[in-house]
């Protein structure tokens, strides 16, 4: 017979927010992802902590479960939480809520006398206060440490409170945590869609749990490529229960994705491997030689078709505390991980920007360079083929921006020995040239990573160099290691109390939600909500038009917080529909005094080793940071001083934009032509609409090929 349930104990569930309320947990495998994929929401709901009520209805009544089914449901949350990087952090139980009242009536439609009915009816009780207790948690926590008991549980009195027949509810506190918090590896997605007591490990008469140390996962080749086994808990570290300690796990993937998120560019001449390797890289698995792990990382079905990427975009890779890689396939579902697991799971990550390598598209590689903000960047050459005048482009390019480099010769299984050695050369050639003025360095071994990590720390004119093959998985662990001991070289974090500046890259209009915008948080930070006005623009008579972001994602991960140095995703719903068809790349997202315009001031370097001559008036391209427009070179003197280079700071400078020797101006303002090595400071115009320029920025300009780079200076006041 089913039971009503009718006695309210808590209010109604809410249909947003992180807390779940949930009558009993059990069911299929199926029914358990589905669980977890709940899970997940609550918690990003919470930013990371979410409350379970177990043992109660959506509309707020207890459910007359008894204690054992509420262990029960409890125990299977517990694992089901571990499964996405998350653990307990209170376990509260609660009893003697409700009454048990009995009491019989004669039945007089039953011709024997003595027959009566007993009817048995539950009520809130008011005789006595609820009865609160809490429990460690199973499986413990970060660390793995299974906390004690609280004394007087196991008692004779506690005992039978633990029994059946005990009407229990309870409350639930889960907090998501990084992968490489939780040390007690052997907690894996297959336990939480399986039954808890095939467990290694028994409980006694009191419920504490004793595990025998043999709670392996059989399924570590699986999971863990280098067959590495997890480190166990250390044995006799006290566990802090108490909340505050562990809120500061928070913020955690803000950090990974701003101050420990290294970006690295990966250019090279097209049929280089580029695509090949990034997917090698972010699935952990080997490539069948026919280029089956680009498949995975591209967007387009002709990128797809013909092998040739046409479009920047970018891809995560992550790494654990201690540095092995975060195996980028889902070993359960057999299936990709997403840029959020990844985010999730790693204590540090790489951003592998995949450029495109076709001469065709080199205005698109010159744009992502321009606008991805890169730490690093990886030059990709065929080994089985000389290097190309697109790689001594893309060496200048990355020289241009003082972007230190990192060459990977690909494709060497299979390579003759002869055609490896022309490679090097041709590509030791370029590098040793005098616009180049690098130094080749050839990494053979661990050793060798660390070495060539401490170079390029100091300095960055030496240029490791390395050989692999994404078929045999050669050099690949050496590449790994360099990128998870490479330092960021930008210090966003340095541009916190700035005002806040979101670059608009990409547009997108979402059914029932509105404007998106994505992009890169350069300066600043920002709280979205309904109160968090900002100023859209410039439109096209460079105005600004206020709305209000409503919400932000990072890595697809809901968030009401982003800071400088992440790349997010902006949600604008107050915008008209006027506006959203005038939305466009290049646009800024700003909280104080927007302004734009038409002109700006800069002294630019005419780049060595093109054949270029600069007079006014001059039309070029010009790129800073997201924009991307014509514009005419106006007013040009003629800077001298001695050797011709632009800044070599890592980051753009706001502080000190006059980075170049202006003494000893040219007097002589007509018939000024300016030569490859040349230094000047140029009044530039945009030919279509304002943008959005301050002082500090980092521009490039060209006419098909790059012909020079340098720094806004100043903006004139209108």
């Amino acid at each position: 017979m089913q039971m009503k349930r009718h006695i309210k104990v808590v209010e109604p569930e809410i249909e947003d927010g992180p807390v779940e309320y949930k009558r009993q947990i059990n069911g299929t495998a199926t029914r358990l992802r589905s669980l977890g994929t709940q899970m997940g929401f609550r918690l990003d709901e919470g930013s990371g902590i979410c409350t379970y009520q177990v043992g109660v209805e959506d509309d707020g009544a207890h459910s007359l479960l008894d204690y054992v089914a509420i262990a029960e449901s409890c125990k299977i949350l517990e694992f089901l939480a571990h499964s996405l990087n998350a653990i307990v952090i209170e376990r509260t139980l609660i009893q003697d809520e409700i009454s048990k009242v009995e009491t019989t009536n004669d039945d007089n439609d039953i011709d024997d006398d003595n027959t009566e009915s007993t009817i048995i009816r539950y009520e809130k009780s008011t005789a006595t206060t609820p009865f609160i207790f809490q429990e460690p948690s199973i499986l413990g926590d970060s660390q793995g440490v299974v906390q004690e008991w609280p004394e007087g549980l196991d008692s004779n009195e506690m005992k039978q409170r633990r029994g059946s027949g005990v009407l229990t509810r309870a409350q639930i506190r889960i907090q998501r945590i990084e992968t490489h918090q939780l040390e007690k590896q052997a907690i894996v997605k297959e336990h939480a869609v399986s039954r808890v007591d095939t467990l290694d490990g028994t409980e006694d008469d009191c419920g504490k749990r004793r595990t025998n140390g043999n709670n392996n996962n059989n399924n570590n080749s699986t999971t863990n490529p280098s067959n590495k086994p997890p480190a166990a808990a250390l044995p006799g570290k006290k566990a802090s229960t108490s909340l505050s300690s562990r809120k500061q796990h928070r913020g955690d993937i803000g950090d990974t994705l701003s101050h420990r998120n290294v970006r690295i560019a990966v250019m090279g001449n097209v049929d280089a491997g580029k695509s090949t390797l990034i997917g090698t890289l972010t699935t952990s698995s080997l490539d069948d030689g026919r280029g089956k792990t680009r498949t995975f990382i591209m967007k387009h079905r002709h990128e797809i078709e013909t092998g040739r990427t046409s479009t920047a975009t970018n891809h995560l890779m992550g790494f654990t505390q201690r540095g092995e890689p975060v195996v980028g396939r889902d070993s359960v579902r057999s299936k990709i991980k997403g840029i959020d697991e990844i985010a999730k799971e790693s204590y540090r990550v790489v951003t592998l920007m995949d450029l495109a390598g076709h001469e065709k598209f080199l205005k698109t590689t010159i744009h992502g360079v321009a606008s991805g903000f890169a730490d690093y960047a990886l030059i990709l050459v065929n080994s089985r083929q000389t290097a190309t005048h697109m790689t001594m482009h893309h060496l200048n390019l990355c020289c241009s921006f003082k972007i230190p480099l990192i060459v990977v010769f690909t494709k060497i299984d299979g390579c003759p020995e002869h055609a490896l050695e022309t490679s090097k050369e041709a590509v030791t050639k370029m590098l040793l040239a005098p616009e180049i003025s690098k130094q080749p360095y050839e990494v053979k071994s661990i050793e060798d990573v660390g070495l060539a990590v401490d170079k390029l720390s100091m300095d960055s004119t030496t240029v490791p160099m390395f050989q692999i093959s994404c078929v045999t998985g050669h050099g690949i662990d050496l590449l790994q290691k360099l990128f998870f001991s490479l330092p960021k070289r930008r210090r966003h974090s340095q541009k916190k109390k700035r005002s806040f500046e979101f670059l608009v890259e990409e547009i997108y209009d979402v059914p029932n939600v509105g404007a998106v915008v994505s992009g890169f948080v350069n300066a600043g930070e920002l709280s979205v909500g309904p109160n968090s006005v900002v100023h859209l623009g410039p439109n096209d008579d460079g105005s600004f038009v206020e709305t209000v972001a409503k919400s932000a994602h990072i890595a697809r991960i809901n968030t009401t917080h982003v800071t400088a140095g992440q790349s997010a995703t902006l949600a604008l719903p107050l915008l008209s529909k006027e506006m959203r068809l005038q939305l466009r790349p290049g646009m800024v997202v700003l909280q104080n005094s927007p302004s734009s315009t038409m002109e700006f001031d800069a002294e630019i370097c005419v780049l060595k080793g093109e054949k270029t001559t600069i007079r006014e008036p001059h039309q070029a391209f010009v790129h800073i940071l997201n924009i991307r427009q014509s514009a005419v070179a106006r007013d040009i003197q003629l800077v001298h001083h001695h050797p011709p280079a632009i800044a070599s700071d890592a980051e753009e400078s706001m502080e000190q934009p006059g980075i170049m020797d202006t003494s000893d101006e040219d007097s002589d303002k007509e018939n000024v032509v300016l030569q490859p090595g040349s230094r000047a400071k140029v009044r530039f115009e945009f030919t279509q609409r304002p943008e959005y320029v301050r002082p500090g920025m980092r521009l490039l300009f060209r006419d098909g090929r790059v012909r020079g780079v340098g720094l806004v200076t100043s903006v004139p006041q209108v």
